[in-house]
């Protein structure tokens, strides 16, 4: 019988290693895989010249559906995710309206979810001072785990978690078996800094990036440990910006005091401060981009295997709300899904270093059912890439909503020649294919009996 695809003569990339396979597929799923496959196909795909990716798990989107979809929806944010070669998005409580911290909230961002989806996708659910008492719906509603802040939001209705409602959060979250996330600054330190700066009519971009020290991401990263190793909680600490964090992260758990993974973001591998001076609030973010040594530092950590996933955290708004006189008031937040594959590839991170923290770890960390890596009887999600093109981003090749993208106009090498989600293929030469395919995953249920 006739396999439904076989992709023949690609450089299949694990995170094992990089070598000349013959991928087949059948029912959506890899089926075999040989240095030659033998026998006919529904579909044959010449990936001669061309790496075969898994696709990216990008574990950290914004795309805001329902309520704020002026500034990203589901449509576009998941066909920005496709066209950069990723096959499944897990969206972030806000900034949605409603943000996601009731099971009617889960509902409404589920229904926004559905039959619009471009990549399969999986939900986070939040934590916030208003909404303990609605952990274990959520989770029985198939959240992955629990989003917190430690500095503000810079949304209204998703507070920020005092260190009594974080602890508190995580005990909850341990007994249910999910990792809580958190964003690590220290608010004290960011808001007395930022309110001074501002007060003292100072609101550049400098002094933005002033206000928000490593120190502030150092102190907050080690307060999360402590609790996460005092309830018991598998911890993960989302857009760390500086190797000082990862080294908090990797010696927690090299000395067996914490279940703790650390995710990376490519902006701060790629970009600067100074970066931020140039382009303005299209690179603003929190945790600010950081000085040209602290970048490459942390691009040394991510070769050395040191971080365990990457994300793009793209968190769109209208451009106007990226105008602003004083740069404290601008909008922060990167456009960033459809770069994170091409970005990592030109900063030269080992290829298996790339399969296994943007697949391979995601997948093992939020238990996301058939994705992760390229392997047999695991979802066929695979991106077709052409190494040996480098171009600069233009703005129109951008499939998200607002275009406003600090990757724009920046030499990106490799080309997405091709995304399939479960062997079909979804986007193709600079073209969507199909109509959305995302299905919903959630983690399957863990026995927390006598816990």
């Amino acid at each position: 019988m006739a396999r439904d695809c076989i992709i023949r003569g690609g450089m299949v990339v694990r995170s094992s290693g990089v070598a000349r396979l013959d991928v087949a597929i059948e029912d959506g799923r890899v089926s075999a895989l040989a240095p030659e496959i033998g026998g006919g196909a529904r579909e044959t795909i010449d990936a001669t010249g061309l790496h075969v990716f898994p696709g990216v798990l990008d574990a950290h989107v914004h795309f805001n559906d329902p309520g704020r979809d002026a500034w990203e929806g589901v449509p576009t944010g998941s066909a920005a995710l496709v066209a950069g070669g990723g096959t499944c998005f897990i969206d972030m409580p806000l900034n949605s309206s409603p943000p996601t911290l009731t099971a009617a909230s889960f509902d409404r961002k589920l229904e926004a979810c559905q039959g619009r989806a471009r990549a399969d996708f999986a939900l986070w659910g939040g934590l916030t001072p208003d909404n303990l008492g609605d952990l274990e719906a959520l989770a029985e509603r198939g959240v992955v785990g629990f989003k917190a802040f430690m500095s503000g939001s810079g949304i209204d209705d998703f507070r920020r978690c005092d260190d009594e409602t974080l602890f508190r959060g995580m005990q909850i979250a341990a007994r249910l078996g999910l990792p809580v996330a958190v964003h690590a600054e220290n608010d004290g330190m960011t808001s007395v800094l930022a309110a001074a700066a501002r007060g003292a009519g100072r609101t550049s971009v400098r002094d933005y990036l002033e206000s928000r020290p490593i120190s502030a991401e150092a102190e907050a990263i080690s307060r999360a440990l402590a609790f996460a190793e005092e309830t018991g909680c598998a911890l993960h600490v989302v857009h760390t910006s500086s190797a000082r964090g990862v080294g908090l992260i990797r010696r927690a758990v090299e000395e067996g005091r914490s279940d703790a993974t650390c995710e990376v973001c490519p902006h701060y591998l790629f970009f600067t401060g100074d970066d931020m001076e140039r382009l303005g609030a299209r690179a603003k973010c929190a945790p600010p981009l950081r000085s040209e040594s602290e970048r490459a530092a942390l691009v040394r950590e991510v070769a050395a295997g040191r971080v365990d996933t990457i994300g793009s955290d793209h968190s769109p708004s209208p451009p106007s709300m990226k105008q602003a006189g004083d740069f404290f008031g601008a909008w922060g937040g990167v456009s960033g899904a459809q770069a994170t594959l091409r970005a990592l590839i030109t900063l030269g991170i080992p290829l298996e270093q790339i399969a296994s923290r943007v697949s391979d770890n995601v997948s093992r960390r939020f238990r996301l059912p058939g994705k992760g890596g390229i392997r047999v009887d695991g979802d066929a999600d695979l991106a077709l890439v052409d190494l040996s093109s480098r171009a600069p981003v233009a703005e129109g090749e951008l499939l998200d909503r607002h275009h406003l993208s600090p990757y724009v106009g920046q030499p990106l090498a490799g080309s997405i020649r091709r995304t399939l989600l479960r062997g079909a293929t979804v986007f193709r030469d600079g073209t969507l294919v199909g109509p959305p395919l995302g299905r919903f995953l959630r983690p399957p249920p863990i026995d927390t009996a006598g816990s």
